[in-house]
């Protein structure tokens, strides 16, 4: 992507070594496809401290290519969590900054993340470079993911124009949107992949050019018609009213709540549904969006019967000052909550 005619933002926090990012913590990648680890992943031994080490692997060798070392010196963890940590990292070879997703693998499946992150291509999408296993004294295996790496995201972003007490520009609003809108235009239509937890935090912004990629996968799925999925699924400000009443057979849909959830923030500068808990999430967006009909929960969850709610008109659009800072876009905002999960990717 071209470099925009528009002035980078400031970003805070621009010390080379911070403090891990709690904005990127990581999630157990979801049961993966049964088989054993993909034998093309070359496995490796690496200290088991992070940062400071220097991790060597192997890459190519496929199709009559040359197969070539590559090292990567581990410089600072920028994210972490339960199951792994994402740190970011320098190819001594040509210099390149890299960031590696490292997880805990069964080593009798094999990591759905992977195998989506191989199909899909896309400007709007973060890129996957290689990938390789890694094990510990403890006979740990961990999956190491190679991608791009992007410096910021939508969540820093955010905080940024909040500290300074300042909205962000509708120009970068538009721009993020458009992008992240695209990209799940693209992994819904060629892979038919599902992120399932499209939120600030999984949109990263390179704060130069303003590209916006989607990234962490590791809640992402192939959706089947008639196949069950879990509904305890996404981010709790950005969960699609069908996954609160407990729907196991959803659609792609569920992301466009999350981005629909997502633009609101950029224009309000705070969630536009806080919710404390799953009823109170639900609680949230009837104050908004007024009480669903019986019809529309039933499109939602056949299978919900409660049916006890309070009486609630939908909130007025036009009116309020925080409504009116791009009153075209709130009005999308609230004609596409309003849609039933299968009309609303239309």
């Amino acid at each position: 992507m071209a470099s925009l005619p528009l002035p980078p933002f400031p970003i805070p926090n621009s010390n080379p070594n911070p403090n891990p990012n709690p904005d990127l913590l990581l999630r157990h990648p979801p049961p993966a496809m049964p088989d054993t680890p993909n034998k093309e992943v070359l496995m490796v031994d690496v200290n088991e401290s992070v940062t400071g080490h220097i991790i060597s692997t192997t890459i190519g060798g496929k199709n009559g290519e040359p197969k070539q070392t590559v090292s990567y010196m581990a410089e600072r963890v920028v994210g972490t969590g339960s199951f792994g940590i994402v740190f970011q990292a320098k190819c001594l070879e040509t210099g390149e900054t890299v960031a590696i997703k490292k997880v805990l693998q069964d080593k009798r499946y094999k990591n759905r993340e992977l195998q989506l992150m191989r199909s899909m291509d896309h400007p709007n999408v973060i890129s996957l470079k290689h990938c390789f296993f890694s094990t510990t004294s403890r006979d740990e295996l961990f999956l190491n993911l190679v991608m791009e790496y992007v410096p910021e995201t939508l969540y820093r972003v955010l905080k940024h124009y909040s500290n300074a007490n300042q909205r962000m520009p509708l120009i970068y609003v538009k721009l993020y949107t458009y992008q992240l809108f695209r990209g799940l235009a693209y992994i819904h239509n060629a892979p038919g992949v599902c992120h399932r937890d499209v939120k600030p935090q999984n949109v990263l912004v390179d704060p130069l050019t303003h590209q916006v990629k989607l990234c962490d996968f590791g809640s992402a799925k192939i959706l089947v018609n008639g196949e069950a999925n879990i509904s305890y699924i996404c981010s709790r400000y950005y969960r699609a009213p069908e996954l609160i009443f407990g729907a196991f057979e959803y659609t792609t849909s569920i992301d466009i709540w999350s981005a629909g959830c997502v633009l609101a923030e950029l224009l309000l500068g705070q969630p536009l549904f806080p919710g404390e808990n799953s009823v109170d999430q639900l609680v949230e967006i009837i104050k908004v969006l007024g009480t669903p009909t019986r019809e529309e929960i039933r499109c939602m969850n056949p299978s919900y019967t409660d049916f006890r709610f309070p009486q609630i008109k939908a909130h007025p659009w036009h009116k309020g000052r925080t409504v009116l800072i791009a009153g075209t876009s709130m009005t999308f905002i609230a004609t596409d909550f309003s849609q039933t999960n299968a009309s609303r990717s239309n």
